[in-house]
């Protein structure tokens, strides 16, 4: 029984862990947000949803469509990311924004990491006061170059740590 209870305390030490390492990860300049306060950090575990499209040279290329992923803190989902691209909370509070800034992810086939500018919001729950969202420590969801059939689509796993901030 004790070593249940010890595996328990171990996972639970972990995955509160994940949320301060991403919340203390450095970021590239172009990515900062100085002066600017955490208010979230949520772990993301989900797909980038790419479809086949004619390129300017008329070859089919896989063209990004949306994000679908379930925000996680400490284990438990809170809430939601998908097309806009939007953060929705499970209080009802959500934000969209654009891209203002990127930076490469760690390996080929990572998505980058972004830095995106609040452009609307709704409710009066924890996201109400949000200005930025940083997207960082991505793992996966990148798909590029040619496809096959224009109009199929194809879902990349990804997982990113997304920071949420506010001005003081």
């Amino acid at each position: 029984m004790s070593s249940i209870r010890n595996t328990v305390s171990v996972l639970l030490l972990l995955s509160g862990s994940a949320a301060s390492v991403a919340a203390e990860t450095p970021v590239p300049a172009a990515l900062a947000a100085p002066g600017e306060a955490v208010v979230l950090t949520a772990h993301a575990e989900g797909a980038q949803v790419y479809e086949c499209k004619a390129g300017a040279d008329g070859k089919p290329m896989w063209s990004f469509r949306e994000p679908i992923a379930t925000l996680l803190v400490d284990g438990k989902t809170i809430g939601r990311h998908y097309a806009g691209p939007n953060w929705e909370h499970g209080d009802g509070s959500a934000v969209a924004g654009k891209v203002s800034a990127s930076a490469p992810g760690a390996t080929a086939s990572d998505i980058p990491w972004l830095k995106l500018e609040i452009t609307s919001r709704r409710g009066s729950g924890l996201l109400a006061d949000v200005t930025t969202v940083q997207r960082i420590n991505t793992q996966g969801g990148k798909r590029d170059g040619a496809c096959d059939a224009v109009g199929s689509f194809v879902s990349v796993p990804y997982s990113a740590d997304y920071v949420f901030l506010r001005k003081p």
